[in-house]
């Protein structure tokens, strides 16, 4: 138990340590995690430390999908369900059959163990492709297809795991079985989560309590999670529906307090959770080495060329069909949703970087069949999928900044960026405005002396005056001169405040209690900041 802690405290600082390099090169933290972690399994003297497919599965997954689903926007995931349904169940179905296919011709796999590949590398990985696109002043509209998509696509892969790891088991496997179940799994997961969403919404919202909260919190995803996957569903999709109910219901439910710690406590969770998996996942290289030797060379590495190929290829030639031939055959989507130019549809299919979840369903391939005898190309399948996994996030996720600033498409994004300042802007104003009439008639209703009215319109005033008054340059650098400023008085405050501690003037929890308010008031500094605009 000792060791294990040990190893678990090197991890911590190799993930804190390579996060910080990655700040300061401006690499994609997933990209330089992996590295260290497949560094890390060669150390002399490091012991081997295996991931349990178990545990992403099972206790990595939820709280990932939950807590992405949370953040993502239902208006935009329901307008852009199109899209993400394509990319989601379309795509993934069609790499994992080209997968079987090349496989199946060119290198002699049976179809079961072929399309078992196919689903194992078929969904592509969200955290490092996001991470960079949303750095890169990107469309909007992609980053959210590629959320949704990554939110969704592991349910897809991962039923089609199931279904093929069940043929290659029992040699029997009928399509319009397949496709019935599969569209019951969807429709009973989609009310399960809605309904565990709602009960956990609602029971957070009478216990008021943040500490109790932010547990239930905890609990939700996998509640929402484990259960449709004991049954034999993929658990995804509830876990999605439960978030993406928590995101529309949520706000005006879940209390300030609950919210503000809420936040900080998910934020340090998935950067725990997704920095220790992409470590994880590279440590698996040593693994994967050994279980290697036993195939010639030559025949492994091309069948992780021709498998990288293949996913890559298969998301291009999927991509540029499903975002142009829809519109070439409706005139009304045509006119509704004009097509994207060809350069925002390449990038979308660059995006293909493949993830720990492959190499999680790879691990968790039963060692032998029903029958006794080994389970057929497994230790393959597993150097293949680790393959496929460290080329494509090492080699699309590094080239991506690249793809972008070569096509320009960070440019083509300005006039949106202008649009969304311009319309949070107008938005704050016209919340204030409608809180002074609400002001207006509470002073009208209750016997208010004028103190407490003078107080609360220069409270108004204040917050009215730090809006700023349009997008001009000129008025941002007045705001961000009025940031920095503000901020050194904060830090004034500060010392003045340790110093009254120092003298015995206040006691601790004086102290605490002005130090939260100053806390607050910068955290509202860095919330209401000027964000650059991409040129």
């Amino acid at each position: 138990m000792e060791a294990k802690f040990q190893i678990f405290m090197i991890l911590l600082a190799v993930l804190a340590g390579t996060a910080l390099l990655a700040r300061r090169t401006n690499i994609a933290p997933a990209i330089l995690l992996m590295v260290a972690g497949i560094a890390l399994a060669f150390v002399p003297g490091m012991p081997a430390v295996e991931l349990p497919p178990d545990l992403v599965l099972l206790m990595v997954l939820p709280p990932l999908i939950y807590s992405a689903s949370v953040a993502m926007s239902w208006r935009e995931f329901k307008s852009n369900l199109r899209p993400i349904i394509l990319l989601a169940v379309g795509c993934v179905i069609f790499t994992a059959f080209m997968v079987a296919a090349a496989t199946h011709y060119l290198i002699g796999l049976p179809w079961s163990v072929g399309f078992l590949l196919g689903a194992i590398v078929a969904p592509p990985d969200v955290v490092a492709p996001l991470a960079i696109a949303r750095k890169l002043g990107i469309p909007r509209r992609i980053l959210v297809v590629l959320e949704g998509e990554g939110l969704a696509n592991d349910a897809t892969a991962l039923i089609l795991y199931r279904f093929a790891v069940a043929a290659i088991s029992t040699g029997l496997f009928s399509l319009p079985k397949a496709t019935g179940t599969f569209a019951a799994i969807v429709a009973c997961e989609i009310l399960f989560g809605l309904a565990i969403g709602w009960l956990s919404l609602h029971a957070r919202h009478r216990t008021r309590d943040p500490q109790i909260e932010i547990t239930l919190s905890l609990i939700t995803p996998y509640i929402a999670f484990w259960i449709p996957e004991h049954f034999g569903g993929s658990g995804v999709i509830a876990t999605v529906a439960c978030g993406l109910y928590m995101s529309w219901n949520g706000p005006l439910l879940i209390s300030a307090a609950t919210r503000l710690q809420g936040i900080f406590f998910w934020d340090l969770v998935i950067f725990l959770i997704e920095g220790m998996l992409f470590l994880l996942t590279g440590s698996q290289m040593r693994l994967v080495y050994e279980k290697s030797k036993a195939f010639p060379l030559q025949e492994i590495a091309f069948t992780t060329a021709l498998v990288v190929a293949i996913v890559i290829i298969a998301r291009f030639a999927w991509v540029y069909p499903a975002v142009y031939l829809p519109r070439i055959l409706s005139k009304r989507l045509r006119e509704r949703d004009p097509a994207p130019s060809w350069r925002v549809t390449f990038v979308l299919g660059f995006t293909g970087v493949r993830g720990a979840v492959s190499l999680a369903a790879a691990l968790a391939l039963p060692l032998a069949l029903p029958g006794g005898e080994g389970f057929p190309y497994r230790d393959m399948i597993l150097f293949v999928a680790f393959g496929v996994i460290f080329i494509t996030l090492v080699g699309l996720g590094s080239g991506l900044p690249l793809v972008v600033r070569w096509l320009g498409v960070a440019k083509d994004s300005r006039r949106e960026h202008i649009a969304e300042h311009e319309s949070e802007i107008a938005a704050r104003r016209e919340a204030l405005d409608a809180a002074l009439k609400s002001l207006d008639a509470i002073t009208d209703d209750r016997e208010l002396s004028d103190e407490v009215v003078k107080l609360l319109r220069a409270r108004h005033e204040n917050r009215t005056n730090q809006i700023p008054a349009s997008l001009d340059p000129a008025s941002h650098d007045v705001s961000a001169a009025g940031t920095a400023l503000t901020r050194e008085l904060i830090a004034a405050e500060r010392k003045f405040i340790h110093a009254l501690l120092r003298d015995g003037k206040i006691t601790d929890e004086t102290r605490r209690r002005i130090e939260r308010d100053l806390d607050l008031e910068e955290a509202s500094l860095s919330n209401r900041e000027y964000r650059k605009i991409p040129l």
